[in-house]
């Protein structure tokens, strides 16, 4: 740390502009740091196969997105697919389906799944599904994506991480670098990290970073292995536009309800029709009536809010964002009702969709 207290000592000759100069100084000191420990802890790290390392061809495989709920999942699949196709917001437990987004870069297609937070906190028919389809997600794919928050590990992060095979690569996303104040407390922290696993990579990044999805990509491609694209070159997820209307109400819901609304509210599409453009030049319309089904009646004046203009808003915010992603015209019906204990009824869960 010689150089950083060189240029601090003169910065008392050249003021704020010495001050900058040095905390510049010491954030390249810290960084270049990281970047050596980093290379340090890869070299010691028993590489597992990758069928990704022949050359030549096209490449295509399978990349689970797996963590708890709430470190960033969603966000860093739409940062990798380059569009938003899985729902975000502060609420744990948001996601609650396999998502699949693809993207396709040169000779490779990447098939990321997004999965729900594994919930160790609850034990009914839905959290059941939800982590059914996490332990599922896990099971056959080329490469996982273990996301956890940069310098934390908690009991949650453990328990996901117990999910994980050895004969499967796995690299670590130390997501949300930015909200890290002190990078240099990262360095024990990966080296910590890498005796609970051994990791084939690390990637400390932030997901609203466009520079660190970029390198995670091409990391990735290091191991997926060489076979025909599975997808069309310009399809962004096998899910359906039902599908992603009813995860966008959702999102809005959980948004403008905050805390007050319980995770266990649900959307269900009732009708979903497409009508041809009438005249040239116009968009085809969508008629969508959704139901948001909620628990208590105290939850459904909740949603609806005063004079209806909660309900007015979420389903206002829905119609701007699909017609966008839909390239459509929108017309949207919301209603709410009350089905109390549903999320505990196995056949209830399932008919509201959930595997």
């Amino acid at each position: 740390m010689n150089a950083p207290k060189k240029i601090a000592a003169g910065a008392d000759a050249t003021g704020a502009k010495g001050q900058k100069d040095a905390q510049t100084a010491e954030v390249v000191e810290v960084q270049d740091d990281l970047d050596a420990m980093l290379q340090g802890l890869l070299k010691s790290t028993p590489k597992l196969a990758s069928p990704g390392d022949a050359g030549g061809g096209q490449r295509c495989g399978l990349v689970a997105i797996v963590g708890k709920p709430n470190v960033g999942k969603s966000t860093l699949l739409n940062a990798l697919v380059g569009q938003k196709i899985s729902i975000t917001s502060r609420k744990a437990q948001t996601t609650r389906h396999r998502i699949t987004g693809m993207r396709t870069e040169g000779q490779t297609q990447f098939v990321f799944v997004d999965t729900p937070g594994f919930q160790t906190l609850h034990g009914n028919a839905l959290n059941k599904s939800l982590n059914k389809a996490v332990v599922g997600a896990v099971a056959d794919v080329d490469l996982i994506l273990f996301v956890v928050e940069a310098g934390s590990f908690t009991p949650a992060d453990a328990r996901v991480l117990s999910l994980m095979g050895k004969d499967i690569p796995a690299i670590l996303i130390a997501n949300k670098l930015d909200n890290v104040h002190r990078r240099g407390d990262i360095a024990p922290w990966l080296q910590d990290m890498q005796t609970k696993h051994s990791f084939a990579e690390f990637v400390p990044m932030s997901a609203k970073n466009p520079k660190d999805i970029a390198r995670l990509l091409g990391i990735c491609e290091q191991f997926l292995p060489e076979q025909a694209w599975w997808y069309s070159e310009d399809e962004l997820t096998d899910r359906s536009e039902k599908f992603l209307a009813s995860e966008l109400v959702r999102e809005k819901l959980f948004r403008l309800t905050g805390d007050e609304l319980p995770y266990t509210s649900t959307v269900v599409i009732d009708k979903f029709e497409e009508e041809p453009p009438q005249k040239k030049g116009q968009k085809r319309l969508l008629r969508i009536a959704a139901t948001i089904v909620v628990e208590r009646d105290s939850h459904k004046a909740m949603v609806i809010g005063d004079k209806g203009e909660r309900i007015k808003r979420i389903g206002m915010e829905t119609r701007v964002e699909l017609e966008k992603l839909a390239d459509a015209k929108v017309f949207l019906e919301l209603w709410v009702k009350v089905r109390s204990g549903w999320a505990d009824d196995e056949a209830r869960v399932r008919s509201f969709g959930y595997e």
